[in-house]
């Protein structure tokens, strides 16, 4: 972890139990994304924070990212690091920290998958994916509030099935909430069910109304 800003006179925060928890902190909390899981992409994400006199993160962004979902992934773990910090007593909150997230897919699942070319082009194809996966949960969302033109369904359909919405695909954002539930993470559990039901399954409905507040 680095300080960015001239507060390096200044005692730094450091995580409970040190570096070596720190780092082990991350990698047990990750919840890998299904995109980059299934694509076999790895990175390392570089996220700036700040931290509160309680040890509370602040302000995070991401510094350095590929722009798909594990920059997501390393903000979400970032915000779980709150309450682990020791704070100096004259440290100053307006401190910019960085912390580099490296992610690696399993290398049984992805074995020789995992090279420079293959990973780019899953990189580009997901920030393709994006547009057509705003159409289909627009769509949805207005229909849930009574506005979606249907007769644009069938094209709906159409553009989930090419997009691989499907019961696999919810049945693995359904398993990958849990573990964030687990991690007592609702906020990014919530994210998951609520995207679940922008496609148009009402597999996280009860989940969304236990845990969600809706």
């Amino acid at each position: 972890m680095m300080a960015t800003t001239a507060s390096m006179a200044f005692a730094q925060p450091a995580f409970k139990g040190g570096q070596n928890a720190l780092m082990d902190f991350l990698r047990t909390k990750i919840v890998y994304p299904e995109y980059s899981s299934k694509n076999c992409i790895s990175a390392t994400i570089d996220v700036a924070f700040r931290l509160d006199n309680n040890g509370k993160v602040t302000n995070a962004s991401v510094q350095r990212g590929l722009g798909i979902d594990l920059d997501d992934e390393a903000l979400r773990v970032i915000k779980l690091t709150s309450g682990h910090w020791t704070i100096p007593a004259d440290y100053n909150e307006n401190t910019n920290l960085v912390q580099p997230i490296r992610f690696d897919p399993s290398q049984t699942n992805c074995g020789t998958l995992n090279n420079a070319a293959n990973m780019q082009a899953a990189i580009d194809d997901y920030k393709n994916r994006q547009e057509l996966e705003n159409a289909v949960t627009n769509y949805y969302i207005n229909k849930y509030k009574g506005k979606a033109d249907t007769s644009k369904e069938p094209a709906i359909l159409a553009l989930k099935k090419q997009l691989g919405f499907d019961d696999e695909l919810i049945g693995d954002l359904l398993k990958q909430a849990n573990q964030k539930l687990k991690q007592d993470d609702k906020e990014g559990a919530c994210t998951d069910w609520t995207f679940i039901r922008n496609i148009g399954s009402d597999k996280a409905d009860s989940f969304i109304k236990k845990y969600c507040g809706q």
